[in-house]
């Protein structure tokens, strides 16, 4: 059987996973990038119920990956912003924008797009070597024990 964590899991991806792999994670993190940052538009946006929102927010909130910032005092409103920690999450976004759009986009094309705010070009995740900087493609990657 399947558990629901990934506890007691000596794995970086798990660990991962443990703060950022619950199914509604994520497109919190890609709307906050799209400028989607209020609660109630996070509830149109993503037809989510307000109780798993609320729960998801806080859960980012504690892991410290989004802020809650006011922006209005009467009465006091928030809007959810990006951490450092939550920023490191874009290419993690992109690269599963990119494989959506490369393997379960209908012919239609995608709804959405990541672009580079300087030039309005498309961004691509892309893999490369931290030693010599040479591009890797996806054949020439492993993962391996390190201790």
């Amino acid at each position: 059987m399947l558990r629901r964590t990934y506890e007691g899991q000596d794995c970086s991806l798990a660990q991962a996973l443990e703060v950022v792999g619950e199914r509604w994670t994520l497109l919190i993190v890609r709307d906050v990038l799209l400028g989607i940052n209020t609660f109630d538009a996070f509830i149109e946006e993503l037809g989510i119920s307000r109780n798993v929102l609320t729960d998801r927010l806080n859960h980012l909130v504690a892991y410290g990956i989004l802020e809650r910032v006011a922006y209005q005092q009467r009465p006091t409103r928030h809007c959810y912003e990006l951490t450092a920690k939550g920023r490191d999450l874009t290419p993690v976004v992109a690269a599963l924008m990119q494989w959506g759009e490369r393997h379960a986009t209908g012919p239609e094309g995608p709804p959405r797009r990541t672009e580079h705010i300087g030039c309005g070009g498309p961004v691509h995740a892309e893999l490369t070597c931290a030693d010599c900087g040479l591009p890797v493609a996806n054949e020439e990657v492993t993962a391996r024990w390190v201790r």
